[in-house]
């Protein structure tokens, strides 16, 4: 029986394409993920009171103003997932791409101030999306959402030697796009048929603020707070089919698709660096973040889909398609959570010449997802994440460079605790799954500073 075939190819296609339009192929965005800068990983990324550098972007603004010179930075980070489920991978896909940014001090009216700007470019796409059913298992704070291109550019002053406050936006890229198809579907001889089609896309960019303010209590004692918005990067894509029917008819099907692909919770950051001895320095952070506020990644589709029938009704051989059905998005209920970092450094050597340190770090992040016992099958788990660095910084490395050269590596380890997931429907075609994970990051950058040294005044 003849079912519309190039037709229904040709939906299929527009479907296909809007859904899945960027490329084939979710914590909110890398540095959320796996930390920016490789000092700040190392210790943990407990760094609200004791970034530097290009890091400060994301960290803290307004230890940006701590600079004392020009600083020009650029590093390379890779973070490969083994996360499975029933001990199988689920095959998610490396995040890897390039770290940098700059750090521009000056003086305005007598007081200290510093513009910063930081990067991270994906080296293989700049923007991802993947639309899933509800029901389809996935990690939904891993898969996909990582790819994506982050920008921060910040001010920062220091009124008092011993008060920073900076702030500024941070940048993610957002997809919208849309599929024209229009032509002639012969339904008797469908290699006859003709069909022409159109693909647009863009990327747009999508702002959110940060703010942060640091204290120096002390030479050896500092506290910081720092507070980040709320973003969603929304997948708007639209899908439109018009032609003639083997001269039967006329055909129009539009689809449009809305959903959320990637959701940045608010968060709030307290946190303190203690110099407990001239070598040895910790720090801490408290990170709030809003996670009950979450939106579902589910695509809410509108459908128009217009075939009138022919002048004496459809041939019996032929049964024209339905109008799809609505999709029911099942409530994703998450829980705010408060995530703690802890970090340590501690400088081994340290001469006229050269300076060598040694970085460690631990953070815990409890899964904000309630159990899935439900339809859907928004996979996560219980985080810990162990990390260690080490640290160089050389100056008068050449008369004709004056300048300090730091190279910074980290690398750490994420576990994902293994725990099962009981349905409560005997029957779910899912069924009860095991899921664990594990997850490496490796990298480094290299500063060079036009200030001498290329840190901070020995402070907190």
């Amino acid at each position: 029986m003849w079912r519309l075939p190039r037709l229904r190819a040709s939906l299929c296609v527009s479907v296909f394409l809007a859904l899945a339009f960027a490329a084939s192929d979710a914590r909110a965005n890398p540095p959320d993920t796996y930390g920016f800068g490789s000092r700040e990983t190392a210790m943990g990324n407990a760094a609200a009171a004791d970034s530097r550098g290009f890091a400060a972007n994301y960290y803290n603004p307004a230890n940006l103003a701590r600079s004392r010179g020009l600083e020009i930075a650029v590093g390379y980070f890779r973070a490969d997932h083994t996360l499975e489920m029933n001990g199988r991978d689920n095959g998610i896909d490396p995040v890897k791409g390039i770290n940098g940014g700059l750090v521009v001090p000056g003086r305005l009216f007598g007081i200290p101030f510093a513009f910063g700007l930081g990067v991270h470019l994906p080296d293989d796409r700049i923007s991802r999306v993947r639309a899933l059913r509800q029901e389809q298992p996935r990690w939904e704070l891993y898969d996909n959402r990582n790819q994506r291109l982050f920008l921060a550019a910040n001010l920062a002053i220091e009124p008092v030697p011993w008060l920073q406050i900076g702030g500024g936006l941070s940048f993610m890229s957002s997809t919208t796009g849309k599929l024209d198809i229009s032509g002639s579907a012969n339904v008797i001889s469908p290699d006859d048929s003709q069909l022409r089609h159109e693909v647009d896309a863009d990327l747009t960019a999508i702002r959110y603020p940060q703010a942060g303010i640091r204290v120096a209590l002390s030479d050896r004692v500092a506290l910081a707070a720092v507070y980040r918005g709320e973003f969603q990067l929304g997948l708007d894509l639209s899908a439109h089919l018009s032609g003639d029917i083997s001269g039967l008819t006329t055909a129009l099907y539009d689809l449009h698709t809305r959903s959320v692909n990637n959701f940045l919770p608010q968060q709030a950051v307290l946190g303190g660096s203690w110099l407990l001895t001239r070598d040895v320095r910790a720090s801490f952070d408290a990170t709030w973040m809003n996670w009950a506020a979450y939106v579902p990644p589910v695509a809410q589709l509108d459908v128009l889909l217009d075939i009138p029938a022919p002048a004496g009704g459809w041939p019996a051989s032929i049964t024209p398609p339905q109008t799809p059905a609505s999709t029911r998005i099942e409530p994703l209920r998450m829980h705010d959570r408060l995530i703690p970092h802890l970090g340590a450094e501690w400088r081994v050597v340290d001469s006229r010449k050269l300076q060598g340190f040694v970085r460690g770090g631990y953070e815990y992040s409890k899964s904000p997802i309630e159990p899935q016992t439900g339809l859907t099958n928004y996979v996560d788990r219980d985080r810990h994440t162990f990390s260690l660095g080490l640290g160089i910084t050389a100056r008068a490395f050449a008369r004709e460079l004056p300048a300090s050269i730091s190279l910074d590596l980290h690398a750490a380890l994420s576990e994902l605790i293994a725990a099962t997931t009981y349905k409560a429907n005997a029957s779910d075609f899912v069924g009860d799954y095991t899921a664990r994970g594990r997850i490496v990051n490796l990298g480094l950058v290299l500063t060079v500073a036009f200030d001498g040294w290329g840190v901070p005044k020995e402070e907190p």
